[in-house]
């Protein structure tokens, strides 16, 4: 009976020294991140953020998606796409989305608000936005949104202003030239590539002191 209790006793106590792991809570932001080594399609918009957002940490994160966990504790994805718009959708259509050519998934990388407590009233702030388009003309000043302009504009302090920090956009790759893919949509815009006008974008986003890592995974 002693050994027992003893070998019970060592089974509780490893079980409280290992370490858990987090679980995904609601108004959580999931970065997608392309390893650098990955070949991404040339032409598309993907990889033309890759190119003037890589900040040579080896994983270029190209998109940001805010989670939903509803009353029933089903997940939910609400973010801006040029597929979609900004929509809301289930977890599984947006890893069916992100899924990369070869098969594989991209790297997800979760990042949590480190002050919380606004979290939820920042997830139905984004519901506001549900139906509108696509902001191809990445302008912070017309009704359209693209992924990190709908963070920006969801996730606000008690006083209504954005918890993250904008900055002048950068579509400019290492080279200091423009990508194929943003002189031709701009062409096709009839508009100049707004170089430096206030923005956001994933790479950036991610490394926002109001965010912390978190050790959970999507699937």
């Amino acid at each position: 009976m002693k050994r027992i209790l003893a070998i019970t006793a060592a089974l509780a106590l490893a079980a409280a020294c290992t370490p858990k792991s987090d679980k995904l809570q609601n108004g959580d932001l999931v970065f997608v991140g392309i390893p650098a080594s990955y070949s991404l399609d040339a032409g598309s918009m993907d990889s033309a953020i890759s190119d003037a957002t890589a900040d040579g940490s080896g994983l270029n994160l190209i998109h940001t998606a805010i989670l939903e966990i509803d009353p029933e504790g089903r997940e939910w994805i609400i973010d801006a796409t040029i597929k979609h718009g900004v929509d809301r959708h289930p977890l599984d259509t947006f890893l069916r989305d992100f899924t990369l050519k070869d098969g594989s998934w991209p790297v997800f990388e979760v990042m949590r608000l480190r002050d919380d407590s606004r979290a939820a009233s920042s997830v139905e702030n984004a519901k506001k936005y549900l139906g509108r388009p696509y902001d191809v003309h990445f302008s912070p000043t017309d009704e359209a949104l693209y992924c990190t302009e709908l963070v920006y504009d969801s996730y606000l302090d008690a006083d209504g202003k954005p918890i993250f920090s904008a900055a002048p956009m950068n579509f400019k790759n290492a080279d200091g030239e423009f990508p194929l893919y943003w002189q031709q949509l701009f062409a096709r815009l009839g508009e100049p590539i707004p170089q430096d006008v206030p923005g956001t974008n994933p790479q950036a986003m991610a490394k926002d002191p109001a965010l912390r890592p978190v050790a959970v995974k999507l699937y």
